[in-house]
């Protein structure tokens, strides 16, 4: 998160959102923001988030599946990354992940699939 400069901003079992951004570093070589850079900020939020939902003194939230829509293209500036869950299982949470610029238009929209892993006895 540090190297790309996201920043979670909201942080509940509602929504998460993060912003990022978009320089030479998130950039694909003709000067757009990159479509894995997108994915990256997605799974960060689904990821992120689904710590909220398990007892992570028994368990591990990891991604299982992503995908994604790019819409839009973008030069600078900055994204926000609004991540709504739209399912809390038992061993997976699937999330609804939306990034937009500033102007509050659609650049990209992904689900991401998180499965919750238990933690085996270090003892074992």
């Amino acid at each position: 998160m540090e190297v790309l400069g996201i920043e979670i901003t909201e942080f509940s079992e509602e929504r998460v959102v993060a912003t990022m951004p978009v320089t030479p570093r998130t950039h694909q070589p003709f000067g757009f923001l990159h479509g894995g850079v997108s994915v990256v900020v997605a799974e960060t939020v689904a990821s992120a988030g689904s710590y909220l939902f398990i007892d992570v003194e028994k368990q591990r939230a990891v991604g299982l599946e992503i995908n994604a829509n790019h819409i839009r293209s973008k030069r600078d500036g900055m994204i926000k990354a609004v991540g709504i869950p739209v399912h809390v299982g038992r061993s997976t949470i699937v999330w609804d992940v939306r990034i937009y610029d500033e102007a509050g238009d659609m650049l990209c929209i992904s689900r991401c699939t998180v499965a919750i892993i238990e933690l085996r006895d270090e003892k074992q």
